[in-house]
């Protein structure tokens, strides 16, 4: 009897677990670049009452007799499928078109995360940046030699261009490279936003902020704790689209189609418990 309520009890608080995270990817339904999160169950260990035996000349064999012990959280996964993409028109949003990621770097400590969500922005002294400050990671100089921060700014110009020609606009190509416009007509390429993907995503530690952690576990290009991004459309990775932002890959009717069927299991784990507890009573009674 006791082992039926302690079944009920792992189930209500697996399915309680489930609607953590259905109710989470609901939530950000709207949130550009989000993946949505999945839970998969296994059952928990079972009690053992009588061991299995194989057969031989005499006798035939005897399968085991086993009660099992409810139900556990195997794992929680990220389903990286891509998302839709939406045109917005401003030129710092960035979407990528197939698989990778974009690297980020807090100028701070030095510390790298990966994103899907590409609603980036200029800042004051030309750094391509995400909403909290984090430096869009690539190669820095007109030479597409040097990596790190990517700058949006008239420094490289050509020799050819007019020394007093001022900055007029930018466009950053599927490729990712990026090239100013001057005011004296001179185009030029200033930098490139490289991408990384990764052989096991679901290493990634998400950190809030669209943001994912762990790259140096996650299997990525080039390996070791300062993995090498690559050039958009090489390696496997995906297109940059400029003027655009994905979308949360969240399935709205999947996920109220499984909060449904959710409700209805931690229900009837509880109906376990309430049943047990009246068989229990039932028990007690019979010494009256």
């Amino acid at each position: 009897m006791i082992r039926s309520l302690n079944t009920g009890v792992s189930g209500i608080q697996q399915f309680q677990e489930e609607m953590d995270v259905i109710g989470n990817n609901i939530a950000n339904v709207d949130t550009a670049g989000y993946k949505a999160a999945r839970v998969s169950f296994a059952d928990s260990f079972s009690e053992t009452l009588r061991g299995s035996t194989g057969a031989n000349g005499t006798s035939s064999g005897t399968s085991a007799m086993q009660i099992g012990l409810g139900v556990g959280t195997a794992a929680i996964n990220n389903v990286y499928t891509q998302g839709g993409l939406a045109r917005t028109g401003v030129q710092t949003d960035l979407a990528i078109s197939g698989e990778g990621f974009f690297i980020v770097r807090d100028s701070v400590n030095g510390a790298d995360f990966a994103t899907r969500a590409g609603d980036f922005r200029v800042d004051a002294n030309g750094y391509l940046i995400t909403n909290i400050g984090l430096r869009v990671q690539g190669f820095s100089d007109p030479a597409l030699s040097t990596r790190g921060d990517v700058l949006i700014d008239t420094q490289g110009r050509p020799a050819t261009a007019d020394p007093a020609a001022t900055f007029v606009s930018f466009a950053i190509d599927r490729e990712g490279i990026v090239k100013v416009r001057l005011s004296d007509g001179t185009e030029y390429v200033r930098g490139q936003v490289l991408l990384q993907r990764f052989s096991d995503p679901q290493a990634l530690v998400k950190e809030g902020f669209n943001l994912y952690s762990g790259i140096d576990v996650a299997g990525p290009l080039g390996g070791g704790s300062a993995p090498t991004s690559a050039v958009p459309g090489t390696n496997g990775l995906g297109r940059v689209e400029s003027g655009a932002l994905e979308l949360t890959n969240v399935d709205l009717a999947n996920e109220f189609s499984k909060m449904i069927t959710t409700q209805r299991a931690f229900q009837a784990s509880a109906r376990i418990i309430t049943t047990s507890d009246e068989m229990l009573q039932e028990l007690v009674n019979l010494k009256r």
